[in-house]
């Protein structure tokens, strides 16, 4: 627990119900203005009365009205803990607690918090309740994201300076701890800022004031919460101020809101009626250390065999179009991502997306990232995913990255720009590559099967929801028909869920093909090709190559020179 002088002074103050400025101080070894100071501040408060004597012979003293109740906070989880860490947001601390109450399958999110003394709580109040004529924000400033972290750094460093103003001699962590709360619970939003801050979370949930928080866990999925918001009203403060930040306005006549975050993080807000349980918040985080590819073969995830990934890491490399589908949650734009390392960090890619959630290694200077808008109250000022696109093809990119379409005119120039020598990749709903033809074809998308040959790969996410888990389910390539013949498909690898095992079905067709007539690699030379990378994939496992740079690095050091990367770096190859 956090406590400070403030608490002690009024442990003196509790057990003697009348006591003098001086003895105070003697006792707390505090200068008489200095506990002066914070007896006003408690003054306010209605916890003690300052009583001034006429005679300048007497004293003057404190006299206590009304004590705060001491609750603490229970520190166990209830129950069998499965895993632990802790999480630090703007210098305010917190413990995770992973636990299964007794018989129960889910497990449940535990967080705790730092736990301050009542009476510095106090401090904390009075001090929010100032922090409006403290600190000065202009709307560019809060609409700005680059500036967004300045306003947050002003409002520590103005925390910081009250609270030292009061208390002088408190440890600077503490200092930092308290100038973090004040500035989560003015400008920020609450104990919500520190679910925010952890990196295993990729959405946090409020569904009323009624029932706990919930958040998703990357390693155990859906679980409830400890915490849960105060009121109905805290919600809507909390989704109004989202609103301003972002521009957007969410009221009764305006009751949904779809926003992102100075963080990149998606917010969407809605207001009861329209949610019938009361107001709801869900954030979908935007990834802070995104999958790699090494990841996804790790022991850990096992989302894809390591053939699998080599088979991919080529394709991407000589520029086949990819489209990765897959149901909600199933790790399409995960496996996106981790494609995108892939590519060769000089040539000139364009990413577009509603939410930010695509990472590309930092050293890529060509890379141009760009996000849709939504309409003002107004309906005014929307840029949609066909804006960006359409300009896109105006950027000469050697590479387009979609993170979805949903819409017919989307697809269109989407298969537009394959015909005109882009490498494309994007991801689509769908839960296999049969599915994903229907959608293109059929209505409403319908695109002409003539298009429809432009798409080489279709790689198909599966997540299962009982156990959490998600695997590459099957890679197909589009086997074009002869004469404008129907499509076929060619299934290469398919995960069995059985025996938890991948299995390569067919030799590559087209795959081979187009290799052949791009690079005039025999099929030989291709298969000899794929083991290397194999290999070097192998290797990337062993060695923790686990970040997206890291990831990048190496596909940059080894298309500069293949032979002396495997050479420096002893891997063993056929």
């Amino acid at each position: 627990m956090l406590e400070t002088r403030i608490d002690l002074l009024m442990e003196q103050v509790e057990r003697k119900k009348t006591v003098s400025l001086d003895e105070l101080a003697g006792k707390l070894k505090w200068d008489a203005a200095g506990v002066e100071r914070v007896c006003k501040i408690l003054e306010k408060k209605g916890v003690v009365e300052l009583r001034y004597p006429l005679s300048i012979m007497e004293k003057p003293s404190v006299i206590l009205k009304k004590p705060l109740e001491h609750v603490s906070k229970p520190s166990r989880s209830p129950g069998e803990v499965l895993e632990s860490y802790k999480i630090v947001s703007d210098n305010v601390p917190g413990e995770v607690k992973i636990y299964r109450k007794k018989g129960e399958q889910k497990a449940s999110y535990y967080l705790s918090p730092p736990e301050i003394a009542p009476y510095t709580r106090l401090l904390v109040d009075s001090t929010k309740d100032e922090m409006g004529k403290l600190v000065t924000v202009n709307i560019d400033e809060i609409m700005d994201s680059a500036k967004s972290a300045e306003v947050k750094t002003k409002f520590c460093e103005v925390g910081g300076k009250r609270v030292r103003e009061v208390l002088p001699d408190l440890c600077e962590s503490d200092v930092d701890t308290l100038a973090g709360i004040l500035l989560h619970e003015t400008y920020g939003l609450g104990e919500l800022e520190l679910l925010m801050s952890d990196d295993n979370l990729e959405e946090v949930a409020v569904n009323n004031a009624h029932v706990p928080i919930a958040v998703y866990h990357k390693k155990y999925g859906w679980m409830e919460t400890n915490m849960r918001m105060k009121s109905e009203e805290e919600i809507l403060n909390y989704a109004m101020q989202i609103g301003r930040k972002a521009g957007r306005q969410i009221s009764l006549l305006n009751p949904i809101l779809d926003a992102h975050l100075a963080s990149g993080d998606r917010v969407y807000a809605s207001l009861s009626p329209i949610s019938t349980m009361g107001n709801t918040i869900t954030i979908r985080r935007f990834a802070r250390n995104p999958w790699t590819i090494t990841d996804f073969m790790g022991d850990r995830l096992k989302t894809i065999s390591t053939e699998m990934a080599a088979f991919l890491w080529q394709a991407i490399h000589y520029e086949m179009n990819v489209l990765v589908a897959g149901g909600t949650a199933s790790g399409k734009t995960s496996m996106l991502n981790t494609l995108c390392s892939f590519m060769p960090s000089h040539q000139r890619i364009v990413t577009i997306e509603d939410t930010k959630e695509l990472s590309l290694p930092s050293f890529i200077w060509n890379w141009v990232p760009m996000l849709t808008r939504l309409p003002n109250p107004e309906g005014l000022g929307e840029v949609s995913m066909l804006n960006l696109m359409l300009a896109s093809l105006r950027m000469r990119p050697d590479r387009i990255i979609v993170g979805e379409i949903r819409r017919r005119n989307e697809a269109e120039v989407l298969f537009e720009a394959m015909h005109t020598g882009h490498a494309v990749c994007s991801t689509m709903h769908a839960d296999t590559s049969s599915q994903v033809l229907r959608r293109l074809i059929e209505p409403p998308i319908e695109i002409p099967m003539v298009e429809l040959e432009s798409l080489q790969l279709i790689v198909v996410q599966y997540r299962d929801r009982r156990s959490n888990i998600r695997r590459t389910l099957e890679i197909t390539e589009i086997v074009p028909g002869i004469g404008g013949e129907k499509l076929s498909v060619n299934h290469l690898y398919n995960w069995r869920p059985r025996g938890d095992v991948f299995e390569k079905v067919n030799e590559p067709v087209r795959i081979y093909e187009d290799l052949n007539l791009h690079t005039g690699m025999t099929q030989k030379e291709i298969v000899e090709d794929l083991d290397e990378r194999k290999e070097i994939l192998a290797w990337m496992v062993k060695n923790n190559v686990n970040t997206v740079d890291k990831v990048g690095e190496v596909m940059q050091e080894y298309y500069n020179n293949p032979q002396e990367f495997i050479s420096k770096n002893k891997i063993k190859t056929r």
